[in-house]
């Protein structure tokens, strides 16, 4: 199975092949009658969205393992330095999203090995934006720019709102060729699994995206950010239709606690949860089709403190609907340590409200809860 793939594009790799010129098809026979001017075009809207996205290149230097270390025979006798520098350079991009404080929002991918970065706007404005902090839990950064003189910062959405089937448009800097707009629509939600860990429920799109896209908008027709592009799903690095976003929920809280302490600190409740399927719905006696059933509760934990058993199911995390155990793992994780968040049980056909106090990550007692 292909995995997905990080959209930062490299600038020393030369693009694969000529550009191609686009031949203007014909105007369809039903639309022809429409007077010019009239056209269905989503122009308007792209308009207002795409000078909030900024393309941003990095580079630097970074220190990789010799291979030639690895060989006995050189290591003792030629004398090679264990790790070489290299330089790099790449391209991302970024979405302004407060123009007052001048914070752009990008893929951790794209500044995970630097400190500073220059950022272009649309309007071919230069500015050097400094790393605010970076999650590579959700591939999620946050840049600066000290003296924002005129940006122009994009409305959130809510992507706990989308549908799939929505309308949406991907704005980034594919190949380093500058800003592109694609459109498509939402194929999926709350998709999981791409990695081995980390914090995922990804908006699924086959609005086209492709390498140098990372850190783009995945904007909504409201002229509403809801996603931060991340990943691709590729067997040859191209753009197959299967393109993944951060949604701007998860982007928002994570944003915030890097602004305000400059890394995600991360909380545990002591619960081991597991999707409910059908099956486990049925042994439960509960008509559930979604949700996550705890399987363990650590013990002095504040799960257990607050009155959680093996064998509820959590329904609702805050008055949200829990569909998985991943979702619930994200909300948890997200909660500022030190915070309460209400979870809505159900066992044996009644429901019932606790509240839990988030602990600490680093909690002996807690750090053990994991997805199964």
């Amino acid at each position: 199975m292909s995995t997905a793939k990080p959209l930062t594009t490299t600038l020393r790799r030369p693009l694969l092949g000529a550009l191609l010129i686009g031949l203007v098809a014909a105007s369809s026979p039903a639309l022809s009658h429409l007077p010019a001017g009239q056209l269905p075009t989503l122009a308007p809207l792209v308009r207002e969205v795409t000078p909030c996205v900024v393309n941003i290149s990095v580079h630097g230097r970074v220190k990789e393992e010799n291979p030639l270390y690895r060989d006995p025979l050189f290591r003792e006798f030629l004398d090679v330095p264990r790790q070489l520098e290299r330089e790099f350079q790449a391209a991302g991009s970024g979405v302004v999203v407060d123009a007052q404080h001048g914070y752009i929002l990008t893929a951790n991918h794209v500044v995970a090995q630097v400190a500073t970065a220059q950022v272009t706007t649309k309007d071919g404005r230069h500015f050097v934006a400094k790393l605010v902090g970076r999650d590579p839990a959700t591939d999620i950064a946050v840049l600066r720019i000290q003296q924002p003189a005129a940006l122009q910062a994009i409305p959130m959405g809510d992507s706990d709102a989308l549908q799939v089937g929505d309308f949406v448009l991907a704005i980034g800097n594919p190949f380093g060729l500058g800003q592109t707009v694609t459109s498509g629509i939402v194929s999926a939600l709350g998709r999981a699994g791409l990695a081995k860990q980390g914090y995922e429920d990804f908006i699924q799109t086959d609005a086209p995206i492709n390498p140098g896209n990372s850190g783009g908008a995945l904007v909504d027709l409201r002229g509403q950010l809801i996603g931060i592009n991340t990943a691709i799903l590729s067997p040859g690095g191209g753009n197959i239709g299967i393109g993944f976003a951060v949604p701007i929920n998860m982007a928002r809280r994570v944003m915030e606690q890097l602004v305000q302490n400059g890394q995600v600190r991360r909380g545990r409740i002591g619960a081991v949860v597991s999707d409910l399927g059908p099956h486990a719905g049925q042994s439960e006696s509960l008509p559930l089709a979604t949700g996550a059933v705890v399987s363990d509760v650590a013990h002095g934990s504040p799960a257990e403190q607050a009155g959680i058993h093996k064998g509820d199911v959590v329904v609702a995390a805050d008055g949200k609907p829990i569909r998985s155990a991943t979702q619930l793992r994200n909300m948890v994780g997200l909660t500022p340590v030190g915070s309460r968040i209400q979870l809505t049980l159900a066992h044996n056909g009644a429901e019932h409200t606790v509240s839990v106090e988030v602990g600490p990550a680093n909690d002996g007692s807690i750090a053990n809860e994991r997805q199964r």
